[in-house]
């Protein structure tokens, strides 16, 4: 079964188009404008181990916030997409992930429902040029539209960058053990109800 999917999202702010695959090796060929944005995504695809490709334009004269919901919004609608009906998937997933004095966790379910908890305090307001407020927004609009539970929560740390690359790549990591076969299941949903569809 190929679980591949293609998005594309045309606004008069923004236009994106996303390419997923969830049984990939890691690759990512990315390009949103925004390079730290490019750099976050790219550690959830190597640590999801899911091939992504991105190619965004947006209204980057005003600011970023557009543009990065926007990308949430479409690397979600792909991920929904790609996923299907979840029939014989673990489901749940979850990663810790430090680095250096940084530490995150990150605890996905495929509920069907969105859902985030985001627990995310960072020491300053801008990673370079990037407004770290906007990662919210990013993964706010993945749930919205990937119809997940997603909590992410950061336990430790004092260097911006080295948080927000503690959370992208325990994301990854998560997503990536949440979409793995259980071949116990064979091709039953992993629900009482039947369903993990709204």
């Amino acid at each position: 079964m190929s679980r591949i999917a293609e998005v594309r999202r045309d606004t008069l702010e923004t236009q994106i188009f996303v390419r997923l695959c969830l049984d990939g090796s890691g690759h990512a060929d990315l390009h949103s404008g925004l390079p730290f944005l490019d750099h976050m995504l790219h550690q959830i695809a190597r640590h999801g181990l899911f091939d992504l490709q991105i190619k965004a334009h947006g209204d980057l004269e005003i600011d970023a916030h557009h543009t990065v919901e926007d990308i949430g919004i479409t690397l979600g609608q792909a991920f929904a997409k790609a996923v299907g009906d979840k029939a014989g998937l673990t489901r749940y997933g979850h990663a810790y992930v430090p680095l250096d004095e940084a530490l995150s966790r990150v605890v996905v379910d495929l509920s069907g429902r969105p859902g985030l908890l985001y627990a995310v305090d960072f020491p300053r307001a801008r990673i370079g040029d990037f407004d770290v407020d906007l990662l919210q927004e990013f993964f706010q609009g993945f749930v919205n539209h990937a119809q997940v539970t997603l909590h992410l929560d950061n336990l430790r740390g004092r260097n911006a960058h080295h948080i927000a690359e503690t959370l992208c790549k325990a994301c990854g990591r998560a997503l990536r053990m949440a979409v793995e076969f259980d071949p116990r299941l064979g091709d039953r949903v992993p629900s009482t109800k039947g369903t993990l569809s709204q």
